[in-house]
């Protein structure tokens, strides 16, 4: 699927009430999807590099308005559990590239790590509309898939607090 595509549905997911999800209980969960991709300095980044951490990875675009009400949000979860074995990882899925990303992320000074991603990426993870948000835990499991909506942020954060306190 073509990224421009995400673009048609990504204006209405504002208007979209927000997306809540449970936990998957440890037996029933997937291995997150592989991911290699570069961040702004050039480094490869992929799951298993998270391995230990609680991660919550956003699909997102510069050009999605649900996706940019999100941002906030992921930034205070990087700032209040960074230190508890959890981390934010945003995938750009902007068609523009770093020439569209490098100056929007300037301007935001977002403090987690963001990542370029590609329709490859975009087809292992099922990604067909936007914001998608994922809960991997510490064994690099997908434990709760936040699909097609902004998150519903009591919920997103409870989940994490929940992957957080339990061995998963």
């Amino acid at each position: 699927m073509k990224l421009a595509i995400l673009a048609l549905y990504a204006i209405g997911a504002a208007a979209q009430p927000s997306v809540r999800a449970s936990i998957e209980p440890v037996s029933d969960r997937q291995p997150a999807p592989a991911l290699d991709l570069r961040d702004s300095k050039g480094k490869l980044a992929t799951i298993q590099q998270y391995r230990g951490k609680v991660v919550l990875l956003d699909f997102w675009a510069t050009w999605c308005t649900g996706c940019k009400q999100e941002i906030p949000w992921f930034t205070e979860f990087q700032k209040k559990f960074g230190t508890k074995d959890f981390a934010v990882v945003g995938v750009s899925l902007d068609e523009g590239g770093w020439g569209v990303l490098k100056p929007f992320l300037a301007k935001s000074h977002i403090p987690y790590r963001m990542l370029l991603g590609d329709d490859q990426t975009a087809k292992r993870y099922a990604i067909e509309n936007m914001p998608d948000t994922f809960l991997i835990d510490s064994q690099g499991k997908i434990a709760a898939a936040y699909r097609a909506g902004l998150v519903d942020r009591e919920n997103i954060e409870a989940n994490i607090r929940t992957l957080l306190r339990k061995p998963n």
